[in-house]
């Protein structure tokens, strides 16, 4: 019997699925978590990200966000192209992704496709150098030396994994790796 590294769990599977799907058995209860269809779920949830970006680049858009509810039951997507989505878009996204889910036998209960909105998130390196002169809000994983973790400003530049933020105190520059969130600020034009 083979023991789960992560899990620390005998693992009791087999091959009946092109995910390798494992069932874990309970040391405590000696019973089976949620069965056979729990396991599988787990590794698909893996690839799920990959799935998902494949099939929506395919269509010509690109993959902004993914969000998961908790139990992994509600599918939210955000997709983008240069010159905006509309319904018409992310109805045709909806469609061929449910059907790719149907026959990779992914177990979700609702699917949502939109636009990122105009407070878009910025996660990729790509992201932030598309939106250079935009102004940002963000939130480091770490605060600053002085205690700061949340700013807002216009993104100058971002250069070797550091991005430079004009802010009202003045100018700064903050390591990619260290930004937890960060969005766009809407623009409204008030005339």
């Amino acid at each position: 019997m083979k023991q789960s590294q992560e899990y620390d769990l005998p693992i009791y599977g087999g091959t009946n699925c092109r995910y390798n799907p494992t069932v874990f058995r309970s040391p405590s209860r000696g019973q089976f978590f949620r069965g056979w269809a729990f396991a599988h779920f787990l590794f698909v949830g893996m690839d799920l990200h990959e799935l998902i970006d494949k099939t929506v680049t395919g269509l010509g858009y690109e993959l902004v966000d993914i969000e998961q509810s908790p139990r992994g039951r509600v599918l939210r997507l955000f997709i983008d192209k240069p010159d905006g989505v509309d319904v018409e878009d992310c109805a045709l996204v909806s469609n061929q992704l449910s059907r790719v889910l149907t026959v990779e036998n992914v177990d979700y209960d609702r699917l949502e496709v939109s636009s990122p909105g105009l407070d878009r998130v910025l996660k990729k390196l790509a992201d932030f150098e598309r939106f250079v002169g935009s102004q940002i809000n963000l939130r480091l994983r770490l605060p600053t030396k002085n205690g700061q973790r949340n700013f807002n400003g216009v993104l100058q530049s971002v250069q070797n994994g550091i991005i430079s933020l004009t802010t009202d105190t003045g100018d700064m520059e903050l390591n990619l790796g260290n930004i937890d969130k960060a969005r766009l600020v809407p623009k409204f034009d008030h005339r």
